[in-house]
Parts: C-alpha cells; sequence; structure tokens
C-alpha cells in the first residue's frame, strides 16, 4: 500500500497505490515496467512544492529524492540527478565555480520538478528555468531510456524540456550553466502608482526586478538585483521622476552574494497561488482590472499580496512564455483563508487578456481550453503518444489537461 502524500500547501492529499523511491535508474526502468504491465500509472514527484494535482494517482508515486546531486561538469554544462533540490544544486555548483543564470523565488523544489512545470524567475533577459536546460534523461512509458539533447534526439528537445511528467521519468538533467558571480540585491516600498509609472524602467535597467502590490494599503515592495561586477546604470538606483514628484525612497541593500543565496526567498508561511501568464503588451490593462477587482470584491478576504514578474520569450512547446515576452501576475492566499472565488474571478480577468497558467499553480483550465493557447500544442501529444503509447505517465487528472473529452 501506498503512503499518504500531502503538497506544501496543504491544499493536495491523497493516498497512491504504491509509494516508491528508487535509488538508480535501473529500478526506475523496473517500477515503470510493472505499471505498465500491471495497466496502473506512474507519477514522478519531487519536492511536492506545486500545488496543481499533476502528481496524484492511485498508481505509483515515484520519488525522485534518492537520485539527487550533481553528477558532472564542464564549465559550460553541468548534469545533475533529477532530485536535486536546487539549494543543494545552487551549492554543488558554487562549490565548482559555476551558477546558473537564473532562479525562482524559491529553492526547495527539485531541478527536475521546477523544469517541468515551467517555474521561473524575473528579468527581460531571461526565460524560465526550463530554458536553462541542455539535455535531460528520460525513462519512457515502455521502461526505455532515451538522452534527449542537440546531440542525441534533438527533436524530442522542445518538449522534453517541460514535460510534466508525461513523457517520462526524468532522471537527469544537463543545464547550461556560467562562471559563479554576485548578486546585489536592494528592495524599498512605493505607492503602486508610482511603481507602475516607472515599471518600463525600472525592468530595462535591473538585471532582475520585481514588485509585489499590497492591495489593503495600496502599496508595493520592489526589488532589483544586479550583478556587483558590473558598474550599474545610475538610472538603476536613482528613476528619473516628474517636476514636482517625490521619490518614494532611497533603496536599502538587502544582500549580496552568489545567486542561490540572493535570489530565493525564505518562506515560513504556507499559501495558495494562482498565476498567469500575460503578453507583455497586455499587462497594463490586465493589472488595472485585477486591481478593480480586489479592491472592489475580495479586499476583506485578500490577505496577502499580488507579484509581478517578468520572462522572456523562448520556443519550448509547452512553455508558458512560448512565443512572447511575457510578464506574470501571481496572487498569494494564505493557506488559512478561502481562495477558491478569488482565484477564479481572476481567472476570468487572466483568461480575457490571453494569459496562460502555471502548470503547478492554481488554475481550473482543461485541455479543451489549454489547446488554443500553444501553438505546438499537437506536436507536444504527438510525442507524448510515441514515447508513452500505452499512457503509463497519464493520470486521470493529466488527461484532463491534455486529452480533449
Amino acid at each position: 500500500m501506498g503512503r499518504g502524500f500531502v503538497n506544501w500547501s496543504g491544499s493536495l492529499s491523497f493516498t497512491p497505490g504504491e509509494y516508491a523511491e528508487p535509488a538508480d535508474e535501473d529500478e526506475v526502468r523496473a517500477l515503470v515496467r510493472r505499471a505498465r504491465e500491471a495497466g496502473t500509472t506512474v507519477r514522478p514527484v519531487g519536492s511536492g512544492h506545486s500545488s496543481s494535482p499533476l502528481v496524484r494517482t492511485d498508481g505509483i508515486l515515484l520519488s525522485l529524492d534518492r537520485l539527487a546531486g550533481v553528477i558532472a561538469d564542464d564549465g559550460e554544462l553541468a548534469t545533475a540527478w533529477a532530485g536535486t533540490k536546487l539549494k543543494a544544486l545552487g551549492e554543488g555548483l558554487y562549490d565548482a565555480g559555476l551558477a546558473m543564470d537564473n532562479l525562482g523565488d524559491v529553492d526547495y523544489q527539485s531541478i527536475a520538478g521546477a523544469t517541468a512545470t515551467g517555474t521561473h524567475g524575473t528579468g527581460l533577459g531571461f526565460g524560465n528555468l526550463s530554458t536553462q536546460v541542455t539535455g535531460v534523461r528520460l525513462v519512457t512509458g515502455t521502461g526505455e531510456t532515451v538522452d534527449v539533447s542537440a546531440e542525441h534526439n534533438s527533436d524530442l528537445l522542445p518538449a522534453a524540456r517541460l514535460s510534466l511528467g508525461a513523457l517520462g521519468v526524468v532522471t537527469r538533467v544537463t543545464l547550461d550553466v556560467q562562471p559563479r558571480y554576485e548578486l546585489r540585491r536592494r528592495s524599498w516600498c512605493a505607492h503602486v502608482d508610482w511603481t507602475l509609472d516607472h515599471l518600463a524602467e525600472l525592468q530595462h535597467t535591473n538585471r532582475n526586478m520585481d514588485f509585489y502590490w499590497y492591495p489593503r494599503s495600496d502599496q508595493t515592495q520592489i526589488r532589483v538585483m544586479n550583478r556587483v561586477d558590473r558598474a550599474p546604470d545610475e538610472r538603476v538606483w536613482q528613476p528619473r521622476l516628474v517636476p514636482g514628484e517625490a521619490f518614494p525612497g532611497e533603496p536599502g541593500e538587502v544582500r549580496v552574494g552568489p545567486t542561490h543565496r540572493t535570489i530565493p526567498r525564505h518562506r515560513e508561511l504556507r499559501f495558495e497561488e494562482i498565476e498567469y501568464m500575460l503578453p507583455a503588451e497586455a499587462f497594463a490593462a490586465c493589472f488595472a482590472e485585477v486591481r478593480r477587482r480586489i479592491r472592489q470584491r475580495h479586499r476583506r478576504v485578500v490577505g496577502w499580496r499580488v507579484l509581478v514578474r517578468s520572462i522572456a520569450a523562448d520556443d519550448i512547446w509547452l512553455s508558458n512564455a512560448y512565443g512572447r515576452p511575457t510578464v506574470t501576475i501571481a496572487c498569494l492566499q494564505n493557506t488559512s483563508l478561502p481562495y477558491e472565488e478569488y482565484f477564479r474571478d481572476m481567472e476570468a480577468v487572466f483568461r480575457h487578456y490571453g494569459g496562460r497558467p502555471h502548470w503547478g499553480k492554481k488554475h481550473w483550465l482543461t485541455a479543451r481550453d489549454l489547446r488554443p493557447l500553444y501553438p505546438r500544442w499537437d506536436d507536444f501529444q504527438a510525442v507524448r503518444r510515441r514515447l508513452d503509447p500505452d499512457g503509463v505517465f497519464l493520470s486521470r487528472d493529466l488527461a484532463r489537461l491534455l486529452e480533449e473529452a
């Protein structure tokens, strides 16, 4: 019998038919072959940070925790076991004199889970974490091992870099890395109107920039990050002002350090989250409507904040930033407070402005809704059926996302 599973936020709990922690790729292959013969499903799981039900199964829940650690690097590429947590990966790369190009807001996800769901950081020049993936090793639905990279099975790479665990169990991930470097992180508070007025300048004059909006006060917290080994543009610290406008406060230094210790934030409070990726040109109108609705309809119950970030366009088939520069809006809500009515109302706004939902967070879309949002949707489905012809990885929840009724 399986043991009970509860995700990070506590909103997803289930008991799989079996819980397995393979120690190597041979055990992964054996588990997949056994599931195929038995006609049951396998769902791989990393740290359980996602709040969408991608890992839920009544078959085998396959933990990647024992497949962890950096395997090798050559100074430009690094290969890690799929279950390696981002914090440990950052330390391992740092010890080797290396670093990832960008990271997301938290570091307890596994590298395979983070890239499989399109986890992202912020910055106009940076794609989501999946864009740093140059290769993966998969155990497919037939129990075979397939290496995917620019040199091997390259036609599969646009699908395998972000696959929702639908193509197979990823056992290894190869990443594009660079020599380690340090960032200076600064933050300050300002009224939301000031932040929106200066948003484009802040985004273009900083390596990384995001902001939180606090609905009950209409204040924002702005965060910028820049490399310490490169002279900053003076506008980074002193955005241009119009006559009579007051600067909201001199940015204070928060932290200086390597990327993996500077970008992620420690989280004590647990929360639920919905996040949509919007065409950059739709952001202003979408955020205005989000702000209006929250203040008019949800301010009484909204206990937390709204996060705005940016992502560069990419060519990964199921990426939420496929083919377009993207700005994201994420609504966070404490786990002790109701969220569904609030999130569904926000989802209606996001959809109106052409948004795509974050795969690892709350949303209520199905394959019928999702297919028009992804130009290479059918190409991904063809690869999925080729690598998993018997649907070993196609749980009921995943089928609802990927297969139209």
